[in-house]
C-alpha cells in the first residue's frame, strides 16, 4: 500500500489502483489528494480535516466518489451535494466496512476535550487494512486489533506532549508517521518528534517524519 503525506491531517492511500483519502482538510492540499479518488474517510467536523468546499465539489464532479463520516458531517454534506446523497454513508463506532476495495474498522466516538466550554464533537479512528490507523483528533487506541503504521496527532489545542509520547506507546505499532502538524513551527515539530522517536523507539516503534506529499509503502 503507498502512503502520501499531505500538508496536516490529510493521507492519501493507494493499493491496485483504487485510492482512498482521509482528512482533506483546509490546511492540506485537499482538491490534489482527492484528485482519482473512489473514497473518503472524515474523523470529525472542523475544517482542518475536511475543506467542505473541495470535498462538495469532488462528490459532485466524480459519480463514483463515497464518503464515510460522523452523522453531523454525513447531514451536512448530503444538505450541500442533495445529488451525491446515496453515497454519503455515517459512520459510528465499531463498525467494519470496505470503502474503495480497502477493509474499514472505525473506533473512537468522541473529539478529545479542547476546554470544559468548547463543545464536543463527534470524532470516528479509522483502521485501514487492519494497518494504516488515523484517529482524527483523539488518542483511542483500537481495541482487539494490532496496528502496523500509526498516524499519530503531533500537536492540538487539545494536546500536550506527554498524552503524545503515551499515545505511541500505548498502540506499539511497528511504525509511525506525524499528522496534525500544521500549528507547529521548525522548532516545535523538532521537539516533539524528538521525544515521539527516542521514547516510542523503546517500545518498539520505528517514528519517522514525512514531509508534504512525500509517499512510502506500508
Amino acid at each position: 500500500m503507498k502512503l502520501t503525506k499531505y500538508t496536516h491531517a490529510c493521507i492519501r492511500l493507494e493499493k491496485e489502483g483504487s485510492v482512498l483519502v482521509l482528512d482533506p482538510g483546509t490546511f492540506s492540499e485537499s482538491a490534489e489528494a482527492l484528485s482519482g479518488a473512489q473514497a473518503v474517510l472524515v474523523t470529525h467536523e472542523h475544517p482542518d480535516h475536511i475543506d467542505t468546499k473541495a470535498v462538495v465539489a469532488a462528490l459532485i464532479e466524480d459519480e463514483g466518489l463515497a464518503l464515510y463520516a460522523p452523522d453531523g458531517v454525513a447531514k451536512q454534506l448530503r444538505g450541500e451535494a442533495p445529488a451525491a446523497a446515496d453515497r454519503i454513508h455515517t459512520v459510528e463506532p465499531g463498525q467494519s466496512f470496505q470503502a474503495a476495495g480497502f477493509d474499514i474498522r472505525s473506533f473512537g466516538g468522541q473529539h478529545a476535550l479542547i476546554h470544559p466550554q468548547i463543545p464536543v464533537v463527534a470524532n470516528i479512528g479509522f483502521l485501514v487494512d487492519g494497518n494504516v490507523y488515523h484517529p482524527g483528533d483523539s488518542f483511542v487506541i483500537p481495541d482487539g486489533t494490532p496496528v502496523r503504521t500509526l498516524l499519530v496527532p503531533l500537536h492540538a489545542p487539545w494536546s500536550k506532549s506527554a498524552e503524545v509520547v503515551d499515545f505511541v506507546i500505548g498502540v506499539r505499532a511497528p511504525r509511525a508517521f506525524q499528522i496534525h502538524d500544521g500549528l507547529l513551527n521548525e522548532n516545535g515539530l523538532g521537539i516533539v518528534e524528538g521525544h515521539v522517536k527516542r521514547i516510542g523507539a523503546k517500545y518498539g516503534t520505528e517514528y519517522r517524519h514525512l514531509a508534504a506529499r512525500e509517499s512510502v509503502e506500508v
